[in-house]
């Protein structure tokens, strides 16, 4: 993979939900946020069980400040794109990854107007698709992740549960079981594995999360 240490600014679908995110993050760093996780240990695992291997093309969905892209290059992956509808966002981790962050692709856009010219092995996304409250955000959603993913490819998603908050940074999400989330997602992603996580937030707060992978069909 060529590096792409560098990204241009796009025209946003959602220049509301753009203008939220940049705020935030301009505001706290990357530990601050309710979603952070040092060690993401069930999107690790479950990329894992997918049994792919360190040659996987991978793309992270709404991934600017997570740490998996850390922990990802520290594991010998090297395919890695990193999507973000926030510029602040993937600065942050850029600055904290350094040099490694040329091994890395970065784009800066909003997931229901992505187009891209490859397709990847696996899409994952911990805490984006929950945020997407209008069917048609949904349907857009996904008709990136069908463009986007190789046949056969797998699918990782992480929502809050339907236990879990029903707002998130001052937006209203929508929750979901593993049912659910598959009837919301449809026929052509094949859920093969759950797990369920209670997610201790920076203020001490609990969150649940449920965590899906998906064979794409």
């Amino acid at each position: 993979m060529s590096a792409n240490a560098a990204w241009q600014p796009t025209v946003c679908k959602h220049p509301d939900w753009k203008n939220h995110w940049e705020s935030l993050y301009a505001a706290k760093n990357h530990a601050e946020v309710s979603w952070y996780q040092s060690h993401p240990q069930h999107s690790l695992a479950l990329i894992g069980d997918t049994g792919i291997g360190t040659a996987a093309g991978i793309i992270d969905i709404g991934g600017g400040a997570s740490t998996l892209v850390d922990h990802l290059l520290e594991a010998g992956y090297r395919d890695i794109t990193v999507l973000d509808i926030a510029r602040t966002a993937i600065e942050q981790t850029r600055e904290r990854l350094g040099n490694l962050s040329q091994q890395v692709t970065w784009v800066e856009d909003d997931v229901t107007g992505y187009s891209s010219g490859r397709t990847f092995d696996i899409w994952h996304d911990r805490a984006v698709f929950h945020f997407l409250t209008h069917e048609r955000d949904r349907a857009l959603y996904l008709e990136a992740l069908h463009h986007t993913l190789k046949p056969g490819g797998q699918v990782i998603i992480a929502t809050f549960s339907d236990i879990g908050p029903s707002q998130c940074s001052g937006l209203d999400i929508m929750r979901y079981n593993p049912e659910s989330l598959s009837h919301a997602l449809g026929p052509q992603l094949r859920l093969v594995e759950t797990l369920t996580e209670e997610h201790r937030t920076p203020d001490c707060g609990l969150q649940q999360f449920v965590y899906c992978r998906f064979h794409h069909n």
